[in-house]
């Protein structure tokens, strides 16, 4: 299925749906972020996804993890809410989400890198490598704040 993402656009259509989604913002040893290189819109982008029915939201970013990049993660915080409703995920079938998304942060405790049906390429890039990566505008905005976050001492 194919995405477009809109934000802060006028011409952007109208939501019809909200979808509680998470993302995670993981680690290796080496401070490398974990991104994946989605194949419905072709933008790097944090591991995540839509909450199932009978999941917590912990539950699901760790599932959708899993199920994007191979590795096990364990959640250890919370990077952000992010509910922007100038910001939609328009897909292909008529679907138009207002994004409401609940970014973690989480551990890497297992696993071994894997794609799926939604992430063509996994990879640990370094944040100074950021920069010449096409990412999201929005999705840009929860990595930076993981950074950020993962800095500060007084965030667990």
């Amino acid at each position: 299925m194919v995405r477009v993402d809109y934000f802060n656009d006028p011409n952007a259509p109208e939501a019809n749906s909200i979808v509680p989604s998470v993302t995670v913002v993981a680690f290796d040893a080496d401070g490398r972020i974990l991104l994946i290189h989605r194949s419905d819109n072709d933008l790097w982008a944090l591991p995540g996804g839509a909450v199932d029915t009978g999941e917590s939201v912990a539950d699901a970013a760790v599932r959708e993890t899993r199920e994007e990049t191979g590795f096990e993660v364990e959640v250890t915080g919370l990077v952000g809410l992010y509910t922007d409703p100038r910001h939609v995920i328009a897909y292909d079938d008529g679907e138009v989400r207002q994004q409401f998304s609940i970014c973690f942060r989480a551990r890497i405790v297992g696993g071994e890198r894997g794609t799926s049906s939604e992430s063509k390429a996994v990879a640990f890039v370094a944040p100074h490598e950021l920069e010449g990566m096409q990412i999201h505008r929005s999705m840009r905005l929860r990595i930076d704040h993981g950074l950020v976050r993962r800095s500060d001492p007084y965030i667990g």
